[in-house]
């Protein structure tokens, strides 16, 4: 199953990697984060703080953005590219048909949506407010303390990719993302979505974008009419709380790609293509560390159809473990 995305040539030649974060985007990936405990190598310690620190006034908002399933598109307007003022102030003049037809899609999975989301399906201009404020206050808890960190990584992943923006071929561009992006000129196939669909640009150009908080697969909008956006995930070198002791520890132990892999690995199994992207190296150099972990007991190897899929054992979590105290 795959998302289809075709291309005319007009909209070969109106491919563009974003230029900076959207806050918007981050923000409704973030709310995703929040409500699980997947990431935990990369997301643990900010996961803590936020949950501790959230203002409760705020939490009715994560209900419009469940971890699975579908959210709310009108939370992440194409404006937002122009940063947080422009995302709010885009979320503020939402058409009130948006609003209502996204809010139904939501209550149709069961999600229980807040008290207001009543009066914001009908377009209340004080409901609408609420919702723009609320969203303000989430992002300066949850992503304002660490959003200078996530735009010096967006720089460095742009820049990871300058050579095909050089060289104008865009098209290798998208194949060379993440591994959920397949390029089959003139199709850009989304995969790992759980959906099987085509949507035809016809002229509109596609938005390539980097989240920081996008987790192992890439993601768009699910109404094609919307300005097409294919989120991805940015390659994750650091935890977003900087870091600690046992994880420096932890580097000196093994080396700091191969605790890298360790840690990407002990959530859930991971195939060598996903933990190549994670660590930003080749293939082959993650098959080689693999190896090495594989042959020290703290990882094994089982085969998924043609992938093979890498999980921790019990001595590598409890090298883990024993890092974290």
């Amino acid at each position: 199953m795959a998302v289809r995305i075709h291309f005319t040539d007009d909209d070969l030649a109106q491919i563009r990697l974003a230029q900076a974060p959207d806050p918007m985007w981050e923000a409704l990936l973030s709310m995703h984060m929040l409500q699980t405990d997947t990431g935990s190598a990369v997301f643990g310690g900010w996961r803590r703080r936020v949950r501790r620190e959230l203002p409760a006034a705020v939490h009715p908002l994560l209900r419009m953005a469940p971890p699975v399933g579908y959210s709310a598109d009108f939370l992440t307007p194409a404006a937002g590219t122009g940063g947080l003022d422009a995302g709010i102030g885009a979320l503020l003049s939402t058409p009130r048909q948006r609003l209502r037809s996204d809010l139904v899609e939501l209550s149709r999975a069961g999600r229980r949506l807040p008290p207001w989301a009543r009066s914001l399906a009908d377009g209340d201009r004080e409901a609408v407010g609420h919702l723009a404020r609320v969203f303000r206050a989430y992002f300066t808890a949850a992503l304002a303390p660490w959003w200078s960190r996530l735009r010096t990584r967006f720089g460095a992943e742009r820049a990871a990719h300058g050579r095909y923006l050089a060289d104008g071929d865009l098209g290798a561009l998208l194949g060379a993302l993440h591994p959920g992006l397949v390029w089959r000129r003139p199709v850009l196939e989304v995969t790992g979505l759980g959906a099987d669909r085509d949507v035809r640009l016809d002229g509109r150009g596609l938005l390539v974008l980097p989240a920081y908080f996008c987790w192992r697969k890439p993601t768009l909008l699910k109404d094609p009419a919307l300005p097409c956006v294919v989120v991805y995930p940015m390659t994750h070198e650091t935890p977003l709380n900087g870091g600690t002791s046992g994880l420096r520890s932890l580097n000196a132990l093994l080396g700091r790609t191969r605790a890298g892999i360790l840690e990407s690995v002990a959530d859930h199994g991971v195939t060598t293509t996903e933990l190549a992207h994670d660590a930003g190296i080749s293939p082959a150099t993650a098959s080689h560390h693999v190896g090495i972990l594989r042959k020290a007991g703290l990882l094994s190897t089982c085969r998924a159809g043609k992938a093979a899929l890498h999980s921790v054992t019990p001595l590598g979590l409890a090298l883990l473990d024993g890092r974290a105290r």
